[in-house]
């Protein structure tokens, strides 16, 4: 099964993909990884260069052309869901969960990470933590469509490996 990850950047996608793959025994990919190497250009780069719609189109021209194997974790950027269908797409295409998590609990994680956030760079303290709000406030719809929601606090991947084997057998 093809199972999709979103949600808000610095929610875990990839931190808690690779190890959900890792307990599935099925490969890992990061969309924004793949778009690098079908782009030849990094995410950053390609959004200064050509702006955000033109990156948006070619994240959903990535996402949706891609050969994904059958069985596959897969990590989406965060905006990801919101663009052009994607979400539609995905839910019929695999098994999407939404790691869910609050502005503050966010905020504590991206202002402590090491990867360069550009659309996060004149934020910092109360005012990341409104940003971020403002932002989910736009996504969760979007992300509120997956077929599972997790709480990404203290959330492993043996318990969403559980959690999704217990939403297929409904």
């Amino acid at each position: 099964m093809r199972i999709f990850l979103v949600g808000f950047m610095g929610c875990g996608k990839t931190t808690l993909g690779r190890k959900l793959a890792s307990r599935l025994s099925v490969p890992f990919t990061d969309l924004d990884k793949v778009f690098e190497e079908v782009t030849g250009k990094t995410v950053p780069l390609y959004f200064k260069e050509f702006g955000e719609d033109a990156f948006r189109k070619a994240e959903r021209d990535v996402l949706q052309t891609s050969d994904f194997p059958d069985d596959v974790v897969i990590a989406t950027g965060g905006g990801a869901p919101c663009y052009y269908n994607n979400m539609d797409w995905m839910n019929a295409n695999g098994f999407t969960v939404y790691i869910s998590l609050s502005p503050a609990a966010l905020a504590k994680r991206l202002e402590t990470a090491d990867e360069e956030r550009p659309v996060l760079r004149d934020h910092k303290g109360t005012a990341l933590v409104e940003f971020i709000a403002e932002k989910l406030k736009e996504r969760e719809p979007f992300y509120k469509q997956a077929h599972l929601i997790a709480e990404g606090i203290s959330l492993s991947a043996e318990k969403l490996a559980s959690a999704i084997a217990l939403h297929q057998l409904r």
